[in-house]
């Protein structure tokens, strides 16, 4: 089967800064919030936009780009695959979570940076 089954192609705006990590072996993790919208027309004729966030993870470089380059509304293309994992809460309660790991990234617009 080919690598190019599982792949995702998402154009948006982050919603925060990157969040950064380092695993125990030093290897550095990006987590990061994609906001992409999507307009239609009812049929009462009313423009209706739905915004959907997706949760991004990248690791090494990318993470090191990210990190550089990367602030809240900036405006990124991203290629990468959907990864599923679960894990047990600090209450015992088994949770699940979406991802898209970034295999390529590139920012399209820099954010205006607010001003103190």
């Amino acid at each position: 089967m080919s690598e190019k089954n599982n792949r995702v192609f998402l154009i948006g705006h982050l919603g925060a800064d990157p969040e950064m990590k380092e695993t125990t072996t030093g290897k550095k993790v990006a987590h990061m919030k994609l906001a992409t919208n999507d307009t239609y027309q009812t049929s009462q004729g009313e423009k209706v936009t739905e915004t959907q966030w997706h949760n991004l993870v990248a690791w090494g470089k990318l993470a090191d780009k990210a990190e550089q380059e990367l602030q809240k509304g900036s405006e990124v293309s991203i290629e990468g695959k959907i990864s599923y994992r679960s894990y047990v809460d600090k209450e015992g309660l088994k949770r699940y979570v979406t991802e898209i790991t970034v295999l390529e990234l590139s920012l399209i617009r820099q954010a205006k940076k607010a001003e103190v």
